[in-house]
């Protein structure tokens, strides 16, 4: 029974992280849209693409809540359930790095795309994946530029996101949940978002990895199948 219980409270505690953690992103970009849009100004052209782009966020963030609900009902150790279609990488980067600059102007990203980037995935829970990297560079990097590939490597694609600032210590356990509130205290803003990306890189049937070093930085790879094994 007491083990029940601590499994039921290390569940509850992931599932409180995983709304913080993932939802902060985009709340930030649709509270930039609103302060945007609350400036007085006569250009139709950039409010609308503004209200769009709110728009777009808000229904990506209703979406995550699903999500996290069917993480929570497999308690975040199943096989995660994907709604796969066609889709172009190169576009998801896309539109993932502006959502990030909304929020966070001040980094600089630079994305650079080569081959054909379309594949069947989820692209909503793959938008996580590179959200959640990046935003991990954009807190960790110490404001360094941050650099997004993705290459096509014939029936698989990869994606690196690589930044400065300091080596990262805990290796070992970055892809674990909760790792770094297990030992730094109560924030969760390591472990579940790596833990995330993992668990949805793993869905597609790929892998994810990690180098750091205080020389070379960090960067976190990607190697994602183009279809399922299934299909």
């Amino acid at each position: 029974m007491d083990r029940f219980a601590l499994q039921t409270d290390r569940f509850r505690d992931q599932f409180v992280g995983v709304i913080s953690h993932d939802l902060r992103t985009p709340l930030g970009a649709v509270m930039a849209g609103a302060a945007l849009l609350a400036v007085p100004e006569d250009n139709p052209e950039r409010r609308g693409r503004v209200v769009t782009r709110i728009l777009t966020t808000a229904q990506r963030m209703e979406r995550m809540i699903g999500d996290l609900l069917d993480l929570t009902r497999a308690k975040l150790g199943g096989s995660m359930p994907l709604d796969r279609r066609p889709m172009d990488l190169q576009q998801l980067c896309e539109d993932v790095i502006t959502e990030i600059r909304t929020g966070h102007p001040e980094p600089v990203i630079h994305f650079a795309a080569s081959g054909d980037l379309r594949g069947t995935w989820d692209a909503d829970r793959f938008a996580q994946v590179v959200s959640n990297l990046l935003g991990n560079a954009v807190q960790h990097g110490s404001g360094t530029p941050i650099t997004l590939t993705a290459e096509d490597q014939g029936d698989a694609v990869t994606l690196a996101i690589q930044s400065g600032g300091p080596a990262i210590p805990v290796l070992p356990v970055l892809f674990e949940p909760l790792a770094r509130g297990s030992a730094e205290g109560p924030s969760h803003s390591i472990g579940l978002g790596l833990f995330i990306a993992r668990a949805i890189v793993s869905a597609h049937g790929g892998q994810i990895d990690v180098r750091s070093s205080a020389d070379a930085g960090t960067t976190f790879s990607v190697e994602l199948p183009k279809t399922s094994p299934a299909t």
